[in-house]
């Protein structure tokens, strides 16, 4: 085989990792239960309006994309993972929405150029591994004077260090592959879109999260319901020492950002006007 061959089998057997990751657990319940308001809160920031044509990227189970078309917004949204995809065109039927729910590479969105109004993505395209080809293709698929918005962990805030307490405990990422609350860090999201968009705002946030009584409580649902603790859990299944070890950080971390049962999750929200 070539190296450019070598170089798309690997990026299509990592694309299929991703793929089976997200679809372990129940995201839908992260979604729906944990941060219900962060799509409205990108939907509001985007200014979508009806008749507006918006795609939303990794949208997962429609967190923004249906708050969108409530907005009156033709949506089309957009997944690597059908089983998400499915959970979300049942939850938008359940309110009489009609979306369009289509399995889609972030890296490689099978859409014309400038086909869309508005291009956003919720928590969701942080995760796609190779950062300046998803930019681009954010980009390339928004009209010229329409708008990107995203939310996205920051490095520092919960969901980002809960990231680097499992690191030491997750399988080495492939070459080129970057970590994911990066999509967080202002000056990095900046220079990912350079000079092709103007009007930048980026935000700090965060999300009030109270389910959880105990830290003990937010290690079992993540352990049930989220793909990434999942993947490291079974990642260390074989290591009981390893498996205790990993409990012991992400109640420390747990611990150390809840306040009487609360804890405030940072994100960055992020807008701008592609030229």
């Amino acid at each position: 085989m070539t190296e450019a061959s070598d170089a798309a089998a690997a990026d299509r057997a990592l694309k299929t990792r991703h793929r089976q990751m997200w679809a372990l657990g129940d995201y839908p319940a992260v979604a729906s239960r944990l941060i219900p308001e962060l799509g409205e809160v990108l939907t509001r920031a985007c200014g979508v309006t009806s008749g507006q044509r918006v795609l939303d990227v990794a949208a997962g189970s429609g967190n923004a994309a249906i708050p969108a078309a409530k907005a009156g917004a033709h949506v089309v949204a957009s997944d690597l993972t059908p089983e998400l995809l499915d959970v979300g065109r049942q939850l938008a039927g359940e309110q009489g929405l009609d979306l369009e729910w289509e399995e889609a590479d972030a890296e490689a969105l099978p859409y014309a150029d400038g086909d869309f109004d508005t291009v956003m993505s919720c928590v969701g395209v942080m995760f796609a591994p190779h950062h300046q080809a998803t930019a681009d293709e954010l980009v390339r698929v928004c009209r010229s004077g329409g708008r990107i918005g995203l939310v996205n962990w920051t490095p520092q805030g919960f969901i980002g260090q809960m990231f680097s307490a499992m690191k030491p405990f997750a399988p080495p990422p492939p070459p080129g592959a970057q970590p994911p609350p990066l999509w967080g860090d202002e000056a990095h999201v900046r220079a990912l879109f350079g000079d092709k968009v103007a009007d930048v705002e980026a935000r700090t946030r965060t999300v009030r999260v109270d389910r959880f009584d105990r830290p003990l409580e937010f290690r079992e649902f993540f352990k049930n319901c989220y793909g990434p603790t999942i993947a490291v859990y079974k990642a260390n299944a074989d290591d009981p020492a390893r498996t205790e070890s990993l409990d012991r950080e992400l109640d420390a971390l747990a611990e150390r950002f809840m306040s009487n049962g609360a804890m405030d999750w940072e994100y960055l929200l992020f807008t701008a006007r592609v030229l």
